[in-house]
């Protein structure tokens, strides 16, 4: 597991052995940056269920302001400290050693970019997102990570799904606010019209 470009491009970064400990895939974190790829600079950027961090340490090497990182394991934490050391990126990094449904509720922070990767099969997307999406800033965007098999509410709160992005068993669910949603689906039709034309003859 490494980081894949930025200042730290190239680091090797630690994880944790264990079946409840699941890295994503270079392949799908590569496709989570190129969604969010001309949004990540002077972002603000939420780790939920950070594991060992990869993922908030890939924002913060891409020109992230400030990442925060949420888990609720303590083995996480150190390790997630120990990447961040590593990379030479904890400068602009707080990590959070606590659940992060105590953690949403508590903090004071919007957010920018929220990503979520948190174990499969036990519902914590659909239990986080409430909270999440009053955090998050009026442009923000939301990318949930979850096996193929689990359906997504289509909003949640003022939150819309904007795309679905399958990776094999994986599939990225981005949202968005659904009047942001609404009014770049205007803005494209309006481009995509062809213009009126007078067929009149002179």
């Amino acid at each position: 597991m490494r980081v894949i470009t930025g200042t730290a491009k190239g680091r090797r970064l630690k994880t944790l052995p264990g079946l409840d400990v699941r890295p994503t895939i270079e392949g799908v974190k590569e496709a989570i940056f190129s969604i969010i790829q001309f949004e990540i600079e002077d972002a603000v950027v939420l780790d939920l269920f950070s594991g060992s961090g990869q993922l908030g340490i890939e924002a913060l090497s891409r020109g992230a302001k400030k990442v925060v990182f949420v888990d609720n394991a303590a083995e996480s934490v150190k390790i997630i400290k120990d990447n961040l050391k590593h990379t030479g990126l904890e400068a602009n990094a707080v990590v959070c050693n606590m659940a992060n449904n105590a953690f949403l509720r508590s903090t004071k922070e919007k957010f920018d970019i929220a990503i979520l990767d948190p174990p499969y099969n036990h519902k914590l997307i659909h239990k986080s997102m409430p909270q999440l999406v009053e955090k998050m800033s009026e442009s923000g965007i939301i990318i949930c990570e979850h096996e193929k098999e689990t359906d997504l509410p289509e909003r949640f709160g003022d939150f819309a799904i904007s795309k679905i992005y399958r990776h094999g068993r994986v599939t990225l669910t981005a949202y968005r606010k659904y009047e942001e949603i609404k009014e770049a689906s205007t803005e494209a039709e309006t481009e995509n019209t062809p213009p009126k034309t007078d067929n009149k003859e002179s």
